[in-house]
This record gives structure tokens, C-alpha cells and sequence, in this order.
């Protein structure tokens, strides 16, 4: 298979970041064949197709669904091959500890990655901010690929400071590390504060932004944000890509009323994600069943996986026509096929993408 290969190192990856990296990054959660005894590579298709139509500019490959590193590059492989350059692809660096995200990493360079999104692995359990800053820079150190710097709740970081990453451990970093491209700034949310305290200190070194739609529209009236993600923005279809452009135009009152029209989506979002805050990880199966609802293949994850139930699919999908939205009328339990089933590795099923 080809694909697309970056075209910067590490010591002009910020100026690569300052020109290419722009617009919205969704997620491509990874389609499985039914025996879950593999990546089913049509599903992998139809979703980068999906998201090139819906206007999206990069997304991110989602690896927190018991993917082994094999299949992990596998799945980057075939995104590599059908985006072909269209679709800037991002390594979600979230497996088990820091020599698998490592080699993750390399996997990943080799087929076509040009950003990383630095997640913390669950057993990482740092003594003081100085034990998270020795993480990243180690991650960075071993890599050139630029990375996407990511303060959020969810690593349990505020023991240690309730910014998560404390800004003195970001200004050592972007001083020590010139591949962090980025900051994807949640830190102490959900306050805006972490973005506004990134943005005022490290706005013009680094692209600052948030992925949340609804943090989105209204920061972006007050300051320029050139790239959003990475999100389950796709549960919106092409609406996102659509509201980004609008705010880059400063079209900001069609942007505004398209914000407050599409409130009860984020309100059902906010709830059914809400249920699962506790566990501090992210449901995909939801965030899949998400996309399936705006025509992603969907299908079936492997275990052990988050649930959906059937209110929780039922407030989505109600969210969705609320908001003006045209979600499938495809039955719920189409979702646990997906769109383009395949049976096992070796025996695909003859079945039209819907």
C-alpha cells in the first residue's frame, strides 16, 4: 500500500504546524471484521472517505479499543492508503506505557502519521508535575513526529496541580522539546481557564485550541483558533467544518445561531457521556454509535468495551432531530453490524456501503 509521508523534522515541525496544521480533526474509531478477530479494512475505509466528504482535515486513530500494536499499524496502514495525503492522520499514543507508545509511534511514522496525541497510560502514576514532564519529554525526545500536548482531567493530574499540567512544566517543555506542535488545553476543565492561561502565554509559540464545539464558537469570536480537534465532532456530520469555516470568515452571528440550534445535541451528548465521568475514559462505543448515527460504519468493538444502552441511544438520536440534524433511520440494532460488515480476515462479505 501507499500513501503519505510528512515532510518536516523535528526542528521545523512547529513552522510545518503553523502552515499545515489547520481546520478540524474528528475521531475514526477502528471498525472490527464480526469475529472481532481483526480490523475489518472496508469499515476503515468508508470512514476516511466519510470524513473527507464531511470537510474534516485530519483525524485521529483511535487505538483505545484492545487493538494489539500489529493491528494498530495495520490500521494506520489502510487509512494511509485511502487518504493518500487528503486526510492528515494522528496517532493516538495511548497504549500501556511509555516503550509501546514508543514503538507506536514508529509504527505509526511509517504509515503516514504527521501529529501524535499524547495521552498518559492508566498505570502512570507520577510522584510530583516533575514525573510528568520526564514523561513527555522522553516521549518527545524519542520521536520527531510533532506532538499535540494534552492537559485534561482524565490523566488525574490535579492531585498533583488542578491545571493538570501546570504551565511552568508546559514552559519547560516547548523550551526542551520542539516537536510539541500544539496544545490540545482541557486542562481543569470543564473551566475555559486552561485555554485562556495556554493561549496568553504560549499562543504565539504553539497552536492553542480546544476541540470542544461548544468551547469552540464562542472563543473563537474572541480569539483566532486555527486547527480544533481532536473530537467526536463527527457526531454532527459536516456541520462542524462548516460552523469552522464561518468563524474563520468572522461570519460570527450565522456561527452563533448555529450554536444555540444545536444545543440539544450537545445537552444529550452531555448526558450520556456524563454517565460514564466515574471511570475517567472515554465510552467510544458511544462516540462509535455517534458516528454510525451520521453514517460512519459503526460495528461492532471488541471487549472489554463501554456500553451503550438504549435510552442512551434513544436521547442521541432525539439530540440529533432536535438540533435540525438528519440521523440514519437505520434501526439501532444495525449499529452492532455496521455498514460494512465483514465476517473474518479471510472471508469478507459481499455487502454494499450504505
Amino acid at each position: 500500500m501507499a500513501g503519505f509521508i510528512k515532510t518536516y523534522t523535528k526542528k521545523t515541525a512547529r513552522d510545518w504546524a503553523w502552515q499545515h496544521l489547520k481546520g478540524c480533526a474528528n475521531v475514526i474509531i477502528p471498525s472490527y471484521t464480526a469475529d472481532l478477530k481483526g480490523i475489518n479494512e472496508k469499515g476503515v475505509r468508508h470512514d476516511v472517505r466519510k470524513s473527507l466528504e464531511h470537510g474534516f482535515s485530519s483525524t485521529l486513530l483511535v487505538s483505545e479499543t484492545a487493538l494489539t500494536l500489529q493491528e494498530y499499524g495495520q490500521f494506520f496502514e489502510v487509512a494511509n492508503d485511502e487518504s493518500k495525503g487528503k486526510l492528515k492522520l494522528i496517532l493516538h499514543a495511548s497504549f500501556n506505557n511509555l516503550e509501546e507508545n514508543i514503538q507506536a509511534a514508529k509504527i505509526a511514522e511509517a504509515n503516514g502519521c504527521e501529529l501524535v496525541l499524547l495521552s498518559y497510560p492508566a498505570n502512570f502514576w507520577p510522584d510530583s508535575v516533575e514525573g510528568i514532564y520526564e514523561y513527555t519529554k522522553a516521549f518527545a525526545d524519542a520521536t520527531d513526529l510533532a506532538i499535540l500536548l494534552f492537559p485534561v482531567p482524565l490523566w488525574g493530574f490535579d492531585r498533583l496541580h488542578p491545571s493538570d499540567i501546570p504551565t511552568p512544566i508546559i514552559r519547560r517543555l516547548l523550551d526542551n522539546c520542539p516537536n510539541i506542535v500544539a496544545i490540545k488545553a482541557e486542562g481543569g476543565m470543564p473551566s475555559i481557564m486552561g485555554f485562556v492561561e495556554c493561549y496568553r502565554l504560549f499562543g504565539k509559540e504553539v497552536i492553542v485550541e480546544t476541540p470542544l464545539f461548544g468551547d469552540l464558537v464562542p472563543l473563537s469570536q474572541l480569539v483566532p483558533i486555527q486547527f480544533t480537534g481532536t473530537s467526536n465532532t463527527h457526531m454532527y456530520g459536516d456541520l462542524v467544518p462548516k460552523v469552522f469555516q464561518m468563524l474563520q470568515e468572522k461570519r460570527f452571528d450565522e456561527a452563533t445561531e448555529i450554536y444555540w440550534k444545536t444545543q440539544p445535541a450537545r445537552a444529550a451528548a452531555g448526558a450520556v457521556n456524563g454517565s460514564s465521568a466515574g471511570a475517567h475514559f472515554l465510552n467510544r462505543m458511544v462516540w462509535n454509535y455517534q458516528g454510525w448515527l451520521m453514517g460512519y460504519n459503526g460495528g461492532p468493538l471488541r471487549a472489554p468495551t463501554m456500553k451503550i444502552h438504549q435510552n442512551q441511544m434513544n436521547m442521541l438520536r432525539q439530540g440529533l432531530i432536535r438540533a435540525g440534524l438528519k440521523p440514519t433511520d437505520s434501526p439501532d440494532k444495525d449499529y452492532y453490524v455496521g455498514r460494512n460488515p465483514t465476517e473474518t480476515v479471510s472471508m469478507p462479505r459481499r455487502a454494499a456501503a450504505e
